[in-house]
């Protein structure tokens, strides 16, 4: 059985358009991001997203995407992986530096528990990275780098390095840990929604 030329034609610029047509991506309220990232020689997969809500009147405040080399839902095993993975949040709404850290130092502090004290200098140096204010639209990324660290990087400027597995392991904690900022944030991280 052959096909007419006008078939074929329309099979092959079908053919063609998924073949060059950008990977698939996320998108949540609004905020769309890419499929896949690489880093370094590794390529990241977007693992989930979530919305970052705060209080009662479930204000939406940003967005926040895992990447990690292989998808997963369970928490404790990506976040004790020496492996790459990414966090990136689109914020929403403007959100000023103290608001931001008070709320990230308490799950930092719960996740950290005992360790903190060793903790403490280097998010210090997190805190000195933070801008007095992110606007609506702001990217913010923290990604692990297997013996290197934490890399920040703010509206696409690396701020540094922060060394250390143990600081990566709470960081990550915030979001991933037994209390994130909200629990749908997680789930969605988790790729569980």
């Amino acid at each position: 059985m052959s096909c007419s030329p006008g078939v074929r034609t329309a099979m092959v610029a079908f053919l063609t358009a998924c073949l060059t047509s950008p990977a698939w991506s996320g998108e949540l309220a609004g905020i769309t991001l890419p499929n896949q990232t690489t880093i370094d020689d590794s390529t990241l997969v977007l693992n989930g997203m979530g919305l970052r809500e705060a209080t009662w009147l479930k204000i939406k405040v940003y967005v926040a995407g895992l990447y990690l080399e292989a998808e997963s839902a369970d928490a404790g095993a990506i976040l004790h992986a020496e492996l790459p993975k990414r966090l990136v949040f689109v914020f929403l709404r403007p959100v000023g530096r103290t608001r931001m850290l008070k709320e990230w130092d308490e799950c930092f502090k719960a996740n950290a528990q005992d360790d903190f004290a060793a903790l403490q200098e280097r998010l210090a140096t997190l805190h000195a990275w933070m801008p007095d204010t992110v606007r609506t639209g702001d990217e913010m990324m923290l990604t692990y780098l297997p013996g290197k660290g934490v890399v920040v990087e703010i509206r696409g400027e690396t701020r540094g390095t922060i060394p250390g597995a143990d600081f990566a392991r709470v960081l990550f904690g915030i979001w991933l840990g037994a209390r994130p900022p909200n629990q749908t944030l997680k789930t969605g991280l988790l790729g569980r929604q």
